[in-house]
């Protein structure tokens, strides 16, 4: 067995503790949602997960190789921040807190699509078409996952924003579809804007008076230099 192949099948091994690991969180994270989109994604994602689980003792049975997986620690880790997410979640508002569980949930999303695309590869490279076409499907719906969990914090998003400024706090940048209201703003600081209109003024008069210095230098240099010119020499000419 070449060492390509071993370090391909190290990953897939790797994975598959990492997917079975997942099968496990992610019944908490159904229940911890509030939103019910978030938790129908959720769900649809752990009958995918397993769906997962299966290829990958495909593809390692594909390369003639056990299916005992191998302690995956960085997806150990990850969830394990993800509980502390579920567990600090409890004490905020229900929206904050689906906003920490999709990004606990997209941590896990960016190192399946990393290591998916890493086993991809090396499965292309050295001819594995069927293990390559099993990764790169699992692959797409892993990318499907991390997109819909950022579509779905959006309007989280612009509810919260909404309110935190909605209570008569205006936005620094002004409110959406609306002006930027300047007057008021030169108003509070009438005393720093009219010294830099002081400012501005008096650096156009030195500008000015720089130019107006400047012409009869310049026509002194042209005379001399028409007083100093040489006519030309008719050294050899009769």
């Amino acid at each position: 067995m070449s060492e390509l192949k071993e370090l391909l099948i190290e990953n897939l091994k790797d994975l598959l503790n990492a997917e079975n690991q997942i099968v496990g969180a992610l019944p908490k994270m159904v229940e911890a949602a509030d939103n019910s989109k978030l938790k129908e994604a959720f769900e649809k994602h752990l009958t995918q997960t397993e769906g997962h689980v299966q290829r990958l003792q495909q593809a390692l049975e594909t390369l003639g190789a056990d299916t005992d997986s191998e302690p995956c620690h960085g997806m150990k880790g990850i969830l394990e921040e993800g509980e502390e997410t579920i567990e600090k979640g409890e004490d905020k508002d229900e929206m904050i807190a689906d906003l920490g569980l999709i990004g606990a949930a997209q941590k896990v999303e960016h190192y399946e699509i990393t290591s998916y695309g890493t086993a991809k590869c090396l499965a292309k490279q050295i001819g594995e078409v069927e293990v390559a076409k099993l990764l790169s499907r699992t692959l797409g719906e892993e990318e499907a996952a991390d997109f819909i969990l950022t579509s779905l914090s959006k309007p989280l998003l612009e509810q919260l924003t909404s309110q935190e400024f909605g209570n008569g706090t205006k936005m620094p940048w002004g409110e959406p579809g609306q002006p930027t209201d300047r007057s008021s703003s030169v108003g509070e600081n009438g005393g720093s804007s009219r010294a830099f209109a002081a400012t501005a003024a008096q650096s156009r008069s030195t500008a000015q008076s720089a130019s107006s210095t400047e012409q009869p230098r310049a026509a002194a240099k042209s005379t001399f230099a028409s007083k100093a010119s040489f006519p030309k020499s008719n050294k050899g000419k009769r």
